[in-house]
């Protein structure tokens, strides 16, 4: 028997941060590429007004993800690569292979399969430490303009969009009252200094309309145990995210997906590894170097 046939060297799931940079890597070693992406080149980035943590002199990130989309078409036009538009739906490795399979029931096959899908926002019906009638909608804190939150702003979570949209905002009077659970204790170290930021350390919140009046009502349970209300102008969402694993994967604990408990053709790149390195800079290095764990692990084997 010869050797089996591949559609690609490499096929790379989602064309984020960490997607693209395994393409880039990828093409340097004359890998045979495919990216799958269901959506926008960049994903997230587009949401993202400032970049000041990355490297490279970019001030957001619609200005990073276009930089990934000249890659790309630097790149197929080149004929290194080739972006197919499509949604994964699971993912498969073999001795011999690794399989892909898409929406429509279309199957890729390659070498190495490199999965960079990333995350999804959590919602409040996806934590427990939320409770809401079904007419609560939160908005997302990355898309609030300083100058329409007037009045008293609470802000559900203390995830890491919370100091981007500070730092994009240097400008902003507005305090928001950040509601946090212990998962989060973590995160907010980031931006507790920042006058501007009121921690609001929680156990459970309960959110509905006040009897009279507009706004929301907010009742906290501290993690004492006491209880305290609240009337909040407006309340936002900034509860974190969850991951967009493919079927086919082994998930931790956590939902995540860590690299070392995935079968030696399926590599995992950028935000789906692990909530704590959820980091531009981070997802384009796991995305290089998942791509060379395949290379010189194929090399070894030769």
């Amino acid at each position: 028997m010869g050797e089996p046939r591949y559609d690609a060297d490499v096929v790379v799931v989602g064309a984020g941060p960490s997607g693209v940079a395994a393409a880039v890597m990828a093409a340097s070693l004359n890998l045979r590429t495919i990216v799958v992406e269901a959506g926008r080149v960049g994903g997230k980035l587009h949401t993202i007004g400032a970049l000041d943590n990355v490297a490279g002199n970019w001030s957001n990130g619609p200005q990073l993800a276009a930089a990934l989309t000249a890659d790309l078409e630097r790149l197929t036009k080149a004929g290194r690569c080739t972006l197919v538009h499509a949604t994964a739906v699971s993912v498969r490795g073999l001795d011999d292979r690794a399989e892909l399979t898409l929406e429509k029931g279309d199957l890729m096959t390659a070498q190495a399969v490199v999965v960079a899908t990333g995350v999804a926002a959590l919602t409040p019906s996806d934590v427990d430490w939320v409770t809401t009638r079904s007419a609560f909608i939160a908005p997302p804190l990355w898309r609030a303009v300083p100058q329409d939150l007037a009045g008293r702003t609470y802000v559900l979570g203390g995830d890491r969009p919370l100091g981007t949209w500070l730092r994009a905002h240097p400008e902003a009077s507005t305090t928001l009252h950040v509601l946090c659970p212990p998962a989060d204790d973590y995160k907010v170290e980031e931006v507790k200094r920042d006058e501007r930021v009121r921690i609001v350390p929680v156990a459970h919140v309960a959110i509905a309309r006040p009897t009279y009046g507009d706004g929301w009502l907010v009742e906290v349970e501290q993690r004492a145990g006491d209880r305290t209300s609240y009337v909040a102008t407006t309340v936002l969402s900034n509860l974190g995210n969850k991951p967009a694993a493919l079927e086919g994967l082994a998930r931790g604990e956590d939902g995540y997906c860590p690299p070392e408990q995935q079968h030696p053709r399926i590599q995992i790149a950028g935000d789906l590894r692990s909530a704590r390195y959820q980091r531009i800079s981070t997802s384009q290095g796991s995305g290089a170097e998942a791509v060379l764990a395949h290379y010189y692990a194929t090399a070894l084997q030769t």
